[in-house]
């Protein structure tokens, strides 16, 4: 283990216990491998599963993994050929048995940290799905709110827009500038501080770097 691993480790340790207090459930995965085995693990036969735009759940292996187990049923929003058939998807995953996302920024405190454009992956954090696994490489941890907004703005924003090719100025100049261009991506700010269904939200840190 190599001391950027331990440091990982130690600091997941002090995070699942501030995660606890918020009554959200988290766990800590030295690699992307045992990530996607943990999460295979909860998630119960005959569950349908659906996830928002993730470059981290996707990087993991997961999605791959999901499709590839007969008992669960991934909801694909990637196969929808019309505006009707992505709304009918999009409200199947609302009513889905686990929603798979990542967070934009996690707080060492236990605070998760989210800026969206559509807000369908906020909406399903918030309310909808039975449960949430939010899956985080430990290079999205910040000290608090404020620096989970802040690196948003510097490290998430920008290459999520090359991603989606959208036209923002963080696609132009690389970093936020509170924008209200018509393809913005920050359009509503959720702070997560507590879950009032224990059990609902479970946090997998993951001791790599993974996503943006």
């Amino acid at each position: 283990m190599t001391p950027k691993q331990q440091a990982y480790e130690t600091l997941a340790r002090t995070m699942i216990k501030n995660f606890e207090k918020r009554n959200i459930e988290a766990f800590y995965c030295s690699t992307k491998e045992d990530a996607v085995k943990l999460a295979l693990d909860i998630m119960k036969d005959g569950g349908t599963v659906g996830m928002g735009g993730s470059a981290t759940v996707r990087e993991t292996g997961l999605v791959d993994a999901i499709k590839e187990t007969p008992s669960l049923h991934f909801i694909d929003r990637d196969v929808a050929k019309t505006p009707e058939e992505k709304k009918s998807i999009y409200l199947q995953t609302m009513a889905s048995d686990y929603f798979l996302m990542s967070s934009n920024a996690v707080t060492i405190d236990g605070e998760l940290v989210n800026i969206d454009g559509n807000a369908n992956r906020l909406a399903c954090l918030l309310h909808g799905p039975e449960h949430v696994l939010v899956l985080a490489g430990m290079n999205k941890v910040v000290d608090d709110v404020d620096s989970g907004i802040q690196r948003i703005g510097t490290h998430a924003a920008p290459p999520n827009a090359a991603r989606l090719g959208t036209r923002t100025p963080c696609a132009v100049i690389g970093h936020c500038s509170d924008c209200h261009s018509p393809d913005c991506m920050c359009c509503q700010i959720v702070i997560t501080r507590h879950s009032r269904h224990k059990g609902r939200i479970k946090v997998i840190l993951i001791g790599e770097e993974l996503g943006f």
